[in-house]
């Protein structure tokens, strides 16, 4: 196993094309893993998480830091359910 195709399994590429030459690998690979990290960074920003630490995550990752993201919970709903909570019990 060579390192294009360590690349291409790690990416998701190799499961769409497998027969993708080299060049092509590594220019479609870095691409969908700027805009991951670019995706990353949105939604962290939107639920409440340090935009920088996901948007450098989401460059390396690629759609295994998205995947993560979308399964974790909103930081923003939780920390609001809590000091309901606190005023609740408070009163």
């Amino acid at each position: 196993m060579d390192l294009y195709t360590i690349f291409g399994y790690f990416s998701g590429l190799y499961f769409i094309r497998p027969d993708l030459d080299s060049s092509t690998l590594l220019r479609t690979g870095a691409l969908v893993h700027i805009v991951d990290a670019v995706l990353c960074g949105v939604i962290a920003r939107q639920s409440g998480r340090n935009r920088n630490i996901w948007t450098v995550t989401g460059l390396f990752l690629g759609i295994w830091a998205l995947g993560t993201l979308f399964l974790l919970p909103d930081k923003r709903k939780s920390s609001m359910q809590s000091e309901d909570c606190k005023l609740q019990k408070s009163k």
